[in-house]
């Protein structure tokens, strides 16, 4: 389960960029009638297919050598989806190393939403404590921003990267921006290609934030102070999502997040085998393993935003 798996990212990815030229080229035919924008749900889905494979190129699943699976991270991410892979993985790699840990974990820093209690009684007033307040209801439609969100904090994170890789991921992302806007205005009028480009990054947003919200949102979050070992960090702080294929596919694998947080680098088809032995052994030692359907992992993310914002109402 450790070994790497060669022909499944050939698949993948080769797959994916088949996928990708074929939709452009449906949007090339169909061009002339509005219903061209529906086109952009297959490509959202796509991007979102690209970023799953860029996250494992940064995990180095794809393959041994370190410098191959950075180019493929550079083409998946900053020449694909205009999103910097050093930006990405520095922040995807302390994440890692601290879930759901106020202060190391960026992914709960504060930001658009509040993530602890402490959070929102600093946004009681303004329109900071409006938005803590109705934080649960806002979640998915500002994942709609989130696909530009990506980008625009690739491009701000430019600044802390040494001078070569600023010049060379700044070069990849100015590529995809001007091929980006080269399809789409070469192909439609201004107002197809307009709405396009949001239905795209809209749903490319929402797919992502769909996809990634219910791993850690309403899990156990290390108190200030606290020093969990290894296994207790990364199991109690992780949800899995059970399901078939088409949730496996639609969350792209990390649906086993427990997986994934304790073997980072196995490649995400063998997670799934690879969860019967980490089931077994958190019984073993008496660790609780959560696991729950898809709609349940959504309610309980969302009623820990809600919890946590009642206090900016308090």
């Amino acid at each position: 389960m450790l070994e790497r798996r060669r022909g499944y990212y050939v698949r993948a990815v080769g797959l994916n960029v088949v996928g990708t030229v074929a939709v452009w080229a449906a949007v090339a035919w169909a061009g002339a009638s509005w219903w061209v924008v529906l086109l952009g749900v297959p490509l959202a889905v796509l991007s979102a297919r690209t970023g799953f494979l860029g996250h494992d190129a940064g995990h180095r699943q794809i393959a041994r050598s370190h410098r191959v699976n950075r180019w493929l991270g550079y083409v998946l991410g900053n020449v694909m989806l205009g999103m910097g892979y050093g930006w990405w993985n520095d922040k995807h790699n302390r994440h890692h190393a601290n879930p759901n840990h106020v202060g190391k974990d960026p992914d709960v820093g504060e930001g658009v939403f509040v993530w602890t209690q402490r959070q929102a009684a600093a946004r009681r007033g303004g329109v900071g404590g409006w938005m803590a307040r109705r934080q649960a209801w806002l979640f998915f439609p500002l994942l709609l921003l989130e696909g530009l969100n990506l980008k625009v904090s690739s491009a701000l994170d430019l600044r802390r990267l040494p001078w070569r890789a600023r010049l060379l991921e700044g070069s990849l992302m100015a590529a995809h921006v001007v091929g980006y806007g080269v399809l789409a205005f070469g192909l439609l009028s201004p107002g197809k290609a307009v709405v396009l480009m949001a239905v795209h990054q809209g749903l490319f947003g929402v797919h992502l934030g769909c996809a990634f919200a219910p791993n850690h949102k309403g899990m156990a979050m290390p108190g200030e102070g606290e020093r969990w070992d290894h296994l207790r960090r990364q199991v109690l702080t992780s949800r899995n999502v059970r399901g078939g294929v088409v949730t496996d596919y639609l969350l792209g694998g990390l649906n086993y997040q427990v997986e994934h947080h304790l073997f980072p680098s196995v490649a995400r088809p063998n997670l799934r085998r690879l969860q019967p032995l980490v089931r077994e052994h958190c019984e073993r030692v008496g660790l609780a393993y959560v696991e729950t359907g898809l709609v349940a992992s959504y309610r309980e993310a969302l009623r820990h935003l809600s919890d946590v914002g009642s206090v900016a109402r308090s």
